[in-house]
């Protein structure tokens, strides 16, 4: 039997600045549509629900495909999956340059770019740096999660002064040559992380979770709804906040501004969020973080008037400071429940809830302002959502057990 060897510490800490870097490029060039969204609008003439569409396929694609890609990462290894998921965004941002009909957008932003940015995403990073940080994984796995919230601070404002600059089009070709430039640098940095053949003992292996025992268990299904209720509560917001920010009637590039500054605010916040819910238990830290989102949506409820910044910052702020933190939480709490070597599969399983909610989200925020000129139905849901997130959170305090 071959003993696989210990990872070094220098080796351990190198990989996880590649996955915090290479997390924060593809979710740069994702969360970026939000101020693609307001350009769509003013070019074609679209609904704020047709410009969601493409959002919505986009995280139920997401969702839907986190249990493949968490299978590709164990036979590929994430070297491979980052130079595929790095060429299949490259090829989505250059081709988007030339869309002139919705169905484009939703091609090549629904599907392709989002199947290239998951094989760039937490499904690919956590089992990696779970075998090399195994006595602190929490904050490991807060550390890359806050990539995302480093990514969206400033790829609003970035790209409105791109979109400024160049035109939409002229935007979409400059983000399409960084990727495509960026792919096989940051392939490189995850060079001799291709999977090993392990021996495993049948002793070992009957006494882990499998999938098939997890799902005979409630904790499964609750944290398949805490996903859900999240998605919900954080995307009835998040995919319009610039432009119910503009449509309000501040100017797009303070808004974005300010919304991109609130939003580096989750990179502190998930690590933080991290290392509290070592400390004080993972669902009080939850019902925090829940409790914290909802005043930032409410801040959001009050404005009405484009001279009401102090509301907006605040909006921007709390709303911003507890993105994404809810994700080291959960992944912990999926880990503490079910450990074993199928807990990437277990994981991936659970988060095509996220993929649900988050396409809900993103399309009923823009349809409820179709229907009533304004998004206090989608803030207000968002906060019921956000509140039956932290029940179902909550629940998950004892320790799973199947039902028979």
């Amino acid at each position: 039997m071959d003993a696989s060897p210990v990872p070094s510490a220098r080796h351990s800490w190198v990989l996880l600045g590649a996955s915090f870097v290479t997390f924060m490029v593809s979710s740069a060039c994702m969360q970026s549509y939000t101020v693609f969204l307001v350009a769509f609008i003013e070019a074609f003439g679209w609904s704020r629900g047709e410009s969601s569409i493409a959002y919505s396929v986009s995280q139920l694609i997401g969702g839907v495909t986190s249990p493949l890609v968490g299978v590709l990462v164990d036979r590929l290894g994430p070297r491979r999956l980052v130079l595929i998921g790095g060429v299949l965004l490259a090829l989505g941002l250059l081709a988007s340059s030339f869309v002139h009909a919705l169905w484009q957008v939703i091609l090549l932003y629904g599907i392709i770019m989002t199947l290239g940015a998951n094989c760039l995403g937490l499904v690919v990073f956590v089992p990696l740096l779970s075998r090399h940080f195994i006595h602190n994984r929490g904050m490991a796995v807060a550390i890359v999660q806050s990539a995302n919230g480093f990514a969206r601070a400033f790829s609003a404002p970035v790209s409105q002064l791109l979109i400024t600059g160049f035109g939409w089009r002229g935007a979409y070709l400059a983000q399409g040559g960084f990727m495509a430039a960026a792919v096989l640098p940051l392939a490189a940095l995850f060079r001799g992380t291709e999977p090993a053949r392990a021996v495993v003992t049948q002793t070992a292996v009957s006494a882990s979770w499998t999938l098939s025992r997890a799902m005979r268990t409630p904790h499964f299904w609750l944290l398949f709804l805490v996903y859900v209720f999240t998605g919900l509560g954080s995307f009835l917001v998040a995919l319009h906040q610039l432009a119910f920010a503009v449509t309000v009637g501040f100017d797009k590039l303070y808004a974005a501004e300010v919304l991109g500054l609130g939003a580096f605010l989750s990179l502190p916040g998930v690590i933080v969020t991290g290392w509290l819910s070592d400390r004080i238990g993972r669902e009080l830290s939850a019902v925090i973080t829940y409790g914290t989102s909802i005043f930032g949506v409410a801040c959001a409820m009050f404005i009405t008037v484009p001279d009401q910044h102090l509301l907006l910052w605040l909006h921007s702020c709390f709303f911003g400071l507890t993105w994404g933190a809810r994700g080291p939480s959960i992944t912990a709490k999926t880990a503490d429940l079910f450990p074993g070597p199928q807990l990437g599969t277990i994981l991936g399983a659970i988060t095509i809830g996220t993929g649900v909610g988050s396409a809900l989200g993103s399309w009923m925020a823009g349809w409820s302002f179709d229907l009533t000129g304004s998004y206090r139905v989608a803030f207000s849901l968002s906060i019921f959502f956000y509140a039956c997130g932290s029940v179902a959170f909550w629940l998950l305090r004892r320790p799973a057990a199947e039902e028979h």
